[in-house]
């Protein structure tokens, strides 16, 4: 399984073993890891699994489209590596994907 490293705002890290297929949001909620809230269940609506993907990491994950970029404009603290969790699904490829928490996701 994919390891995927969640850094929180305060600096602390976490790594979770996600499966292939899931989200990287899903993983977080699963692994009781905080910063991510999920709220809407992962369907895009409710930018609470915001984060910002590693710049080593950003081109293979990939830039946010379509809904996911229009949810992004309401986010406190949008940076250019942001992405919607519940929208980052993990392949093999992404294992030892890094991904920073907001300090608040309102």
């Amino acid at each position: 399984m994919p390891i995927i490293h969640y850094v929180e705002a305060n600096g602390a890290e976490y790594e979770a073993e996600v499966s292939v297929g899931q989200s990287v949001m899903q993983g977080a909620v699963d692994n009781m890891i905080d910063g991510i809230l999920g709220e809407c269940g992962g369907v895009c609506s409710c930018a609470t699994c915001h984060c910002y993907v590693d710049e080593d990491w950003f081109d293979k994950v990939g830039p946010p489209e379509g809904s996911e970029r229009l949810m992004l404009e309401m986010v406190p603290a949008p940076e250019p590596t942001s992405r919607l969790s519940c929208q980052i699904k993990v392949t093999a490829d992404l294992d030892g994907l890094v991904v920073r928490l907001p300090a608040s996701q309102y």
